[in-house]
């Protein structure tokens, strides 16, 4: 394998997307440095750098003498500080290309998290650094643990107008890989799954894989703006996105498969 001189930062790089990014970017011949909490070795032409974005520890030596950085660190609170101290190490480095991960509805959805997703955005794109952003809809993964907490219920709580597009967390990672090896884009089409779901349409199949009874459907409703927007589709993109191809049926399988 033919290593670039270079390596890729990747953030996140131990996560679910990440676990999926690295390995394509190994083997398409390039080093990869990966900024994580926790001190780890160095492995399989993969470096660590111990730090913190949020609390903006080891964020320069990081990014030091990378020219493309993999922004997938992502959580339930605070991206948005997150990714401005990585904009601001990487604005004072020689970064050539900054990618960043979002959410499909991110503009559109009015709640707290998804406005760090779309401050993170705009940090991207007015950092001064050539940039891309894909949005994508939610992992299969994301998926799957809303319908097994779900049906931990007696009843099956479904609120009204909510539809998920989850997509593959593997097809993204090759989207990603894709991009970060392509000149920069800017804000390129979501991605979203292959098909659309209610919430009774997403946990049929993973009661009937694991041999459960359906259960009692509980209509609830989603207050506010944030469900007059869910109500509404702000949280889907149904024209213009690159879609993948494994259903969240497929997904279920392989999982039940592998267990």
């Amino acid at each position: 394998m033919t290593s670039t001189s270079a390596p890729i930062l990747v953030t996140g790089g131990t996560g679910t997307l990440g676990g999926h990014v690295v390995p394509l970017l190994r083997a398409a011949g390039h080093e990869v440095r990966i900024l994580t909490r926790r001190a780890r070795p160095a492995a399989d032409g993969v470096e660590y750098v111990t730090g913190d974005l949020l609390r903006g520890e080891g964020v320069e030596a990081a990014v030091e003498g990378a020219h493309t950085v993999l922004h997938l660190a992502g959580g339930p609170k605070g991206d948005d500080v997150a990714t401005r101290a990585l904009v601001g190490a990487a604005t004072r480095a020689d970064v050539r290309h900054l990618l960043y991960i979002s959410v499909v509805g991110a503009d559109r959805v009015p709640l707290a998290w998804l406005r760090t997703k779309l401050e993170s955005e705009r940090a991207v794109a007015d950092s001064g650094i050539p940039w891309t952003t894909l949005r994508a809809a939610q992992f299969h993964e994301l998926a799957l643990t809303m319908a097994e907490k779900m049906t931990r219920l007696p009843v099956l709580p479904v609120p009204g107008g909510l539809r998920l597009q989850p997509v593959d967390s593997r097809e993204v990672a090759a989207r990603l890989v894709e991009l970060a090896l392509s000149r920069p884009s800017g804000l390129v089409p979501d991605m979203t799954g292959p098909k659309l779901y209610g919430i009774r349409e997403l946990v049929a199949p993973y009661l009937e894989l694991h041999g459960r009874r359906r259960r009692p459907a509980l209509p609830v409703r989603i207050p506010g703006k944030a469900g007059r927007a869910y109500r509404a589709g702000a949280n889907l993109t149904l024209e213009g996105a690159e879609t993948g191809k494994r259903t969240w049926e497929e997904f279920l399988a392989e999982r039940a498969g592998a267990a």
